[in-house]
């Protein structure tokens, strides 16, 4: 994980960074690829990130920003590039990141669209926002006021935890028929 010896070093790193992006088939969190990466120890931290710049600078990575993060999802010319090119990556490191995307996958995607934080707007109020989202759907968004840090931590680790049983109540009780 030292400096790339070469200009073929650092397109293969670029591409695997392209092939993590693609195969993983979500919108990813800095910090969600930050740890991919570093966890199979494929490119040091600032290499990354110098990387990610520059796909993203070159078209080949597109971003947006949601709740303060920034997420990542690879573009057409991306995915045109890594077609062409993708026979470069040395095929041990594409098994290595095929292995790691199917128990990675469904957590990434578990972190990515259930958020829940609240922010203190006083000692005795703190607004608890919650949402679930379906890739670019939101199906439900979620403010409530509460009077405690406790209540709202509480309220969070609930919704990060058991949202879908609570969406379902939510659902269910807006539904029903009342006299």
């Amino acid at each position: 994980m030292n400096r790339p010896d070469s200009n073929n070093e650092l397109a293969i790193n670029k591409l695997i960074l392209l092939y993590l992006i693609d195969k993983i088939n979500i919108n990813l969190s800095n910090l969600q690829i930050t740890k991919l990466i570093l966890e199979n120890n494929l490119i040091n931290y600032f290499f990354l990130q110098q990387y990610l710049n520059e796909l993203h600078d070159d078209n080949l990575l597109s971003s947006e920003i949601i709740n303060k993060k920034t997420f990542y999802k690879i573009t057409d010319k991306g995915k045109t590039t890594l077609k062409h090119l993708d026979h470069l990556i040395p095929s041990n490191i594409k098994n290595k990141i095929d292995d790691t995307i199917k128990t990675a996958r469904k957590k990434i995607r578990n972190e990515t669209f259930i958020t829940a934080d609240f922010i203190p707007e006083s000692e005795s109020k703190y607004t608890v926002s919650c949402s679930v989202r379906e890739d670019d759907f939101s199906l439900i968004e979620l403010k409530i006021a509460v009077g405690t840090k406790d209540d709202a931590r509480c309220i969070c680790d609930n919704w990060k935890n058991y949202s879908q049983y609570i969406y379902s109540e939510i659902i269910e009780s807006l539904t029903r028929k009342r006299n």
